[in-house]
């Protein structure tokens, strides 16, 4: 988590801080082979110099970017879950649950998908 401890520090309110880096480093538990970067003040993971999946953090919520192509494929599932999203990324309000199960298929799904991709976006 080093390579996200300069964004997480810069978050002024304790209980989000905690809960980012809570939501960060089951990832890297769960997905230790990823690279962790921040790229465009987000906190983002990599894997093979392709995009997985980033975050940001709003004042009601953190934004969970998996790309647009991942946001129409688990649409239910993120519905389900209470989460509202975009195009492009879902909310997890601060007060919600976090769906790590969820999450995790999200990521498991582009690093398959993504495997033989040789560019950052898709």
């Amino acid at each position: 988590m080093k390579d996200f401890q300069m964004f997480l520090d810069s978050i002024g309110e304790l209980k989000k801080r905690e809960r980012l880096e809570g939501i960060l480093s089951s990832i890297k538990e769960k997905f230790p082979q990823l690279k962790e970067e921040i790229k465009w003040n987000q906190p983002m993971f990599s894997d093979h110099g392709t995009f997985i999946i980033g975050f940001s953090v709003a004042k009601e919520h953190i934004a969970v970017a998996p790309e647009a192509a991942v946001i129409s494929l688990f649409e239910k599932e993120i519905e389900q879950a209470g989460y509202s999203h975009t195009q492009e990324l879902f909310r997890i309000k601060w007060t919600d649950n976090v769906d790590f199960d969820l999450l995790n298929r999200v990521i498991a799904y582009n690093i398959e998908d993504k495997k033989d991709m040789t560019k950052f976006w898709r």
